[in-house]
């Protein structure tokens, strides 16, 4: 889930970062991580997969499905819940994130598979589960509703904490490092290119001159850098002045585009016959790189002009959803985090000769 997946609350009147009390989320129980969680566009997700899953029961006797982005476990949950000889394999580069989602979904047993991953890892996750193909995946991408309420982790605008953004406390790159040590020039192309931030170049700008008195540490430090830096007139309209830098920020500090670009292809490469991939995306940047995948697999590889189309040309998808479709207002209701939310969908046709 993106910025814009997850509008924040806890702003002061002047749209600076508020210190918020509260429990960690570190400390949730398993029930409070379900109340909490309401999943994105929940059942028209599972009755996307529904179809594969089936056919793999009936044809098999087992299902295997992998949730690429388990976060708090409740689109995982619900699939284990409707589905009783389903396999659920788990991935989450977020080790906050497995110690929620186990406790949760502990009572499934051998049933849930977790791997500590990212979503391209598809074949180490397969790997572990020890299958060949799976018969569904879902990807809900970007950054998730638990890491940003986790208000130590430096994902929100809207709270002052240490400049991290990691997914996955173990890596080495933080929020503070790029804000610190990227040189102007590549700070304004990634808050250009990944947060789409017209004001980049002056953002860039200011976050270098305020750095050379000192390092920068904190959320709320560069929240002011920024609405100083974004004329007063823009701030008017489209939401805060910091959600696109802090998109770019946690963009490149976990590599997130580009472990997408490898995600789906290995994604739609692991399914079997029959197997459906479903993608929720937040921002125009992850449904691109969702599409160009999609429509790659689902078009014709014949040569232009060839007389006929060989079996190696034909697409090994086809597209069961119409664009990127939005949430409903029933959706948008249920979480109010889904309204940015566009989903695609493409079911396995095809599996090429090796």
């Amino acid at each position: 889930m993106s910025v814009e997946h997850a509008p924040e609350t806890g702003t002061t009147d002047s749209g600076t970062a508020a210190k918020a009390p509260g429990a960690s989320i570190e400390n949730l129980s398993q029930r409070e991580a379900s109340e909490r969680h309401v999943p994105v566009m929940l059942d028209r997700c599972i009755n996307l997969l529904a179809p594969g899953i089936e056919r793999a029961v009936e044809e098999r006797g087992t299902a295997y499905v992998i949730d690429g982005t388990l976060g708090m476990g409740g689109h995982s949950e619900a699939l284990l819940e409707r589905f009783e000889n389903l396999v659920l394999i788990g991935i989450d580069r977020d080790l906050q994130a497995h110690a929620i989602a186990g406790e949760r979904l502990a009572r499934f047993g051998e049933r849930f598979v977790p791997v500590h991953a990212v979503y391209d890892e598809i074949d180490r996750a397969m790997e572990t589960a020890g299958v060949q193909g799976i018969d569904g995946i879902l990807m809900d991408l970007g950054v998730s509703s638990m890491q940003l309420d986790e208000r130590t982790r430096g994902f929100a605008y809207s709270y002052d904490a240490p400049l991290d953004m990691r997914m996955n406390s173990e890596d080495e790159l933080t929020a503070r490092i790029v804000v610190n040590e990227y040189s102007e020039d590549q700070l304004r192309r990634i808050i250009r290119n990944w947060g789409e931030e017209k004001f980049a170049s002056r953002i860039a700008r200011a976050i270098c001159t305020a750095r050379a008195n000192a390092p920068l540490e904190t959320t709320g430090e560069l929240v002011r850098i920024i609405q100083k830096a974004v004329p007063v007139a823009a701030q008017r309209t489209g939401g805060h002045p910091a959600k696109r830098t802090f998109q770019a920020l946690r963009i490149e500090v976990n590599h997130e585009l580009e472990a997408l670009e490898r995600a789906v292809p290995a994604a739609l490469e692991a399914l079997n016959l029959g197997g459906r991939f479903v993608a929720m995306s937040y921002h125009s940047l992850e449904d691109k790189i969702v599409k160009r995948a999609l429509t790659a697999e689902a078009t014709s590889k014949a040569p232009k002009g060839f007389p006929v189309e060989l079996e190696e040309h034909k697409p090994t998808v086809k597209i069961i959803t119409r664009g990127a479709e939005p949430p409903t207002d029933e959706e948008i209701e249920q979480n109010s985090r889904a309204a940015s939310a566009k989903l695609r969908a493409a079911e396995k046709i095809r599996i090429p000769a090796k």
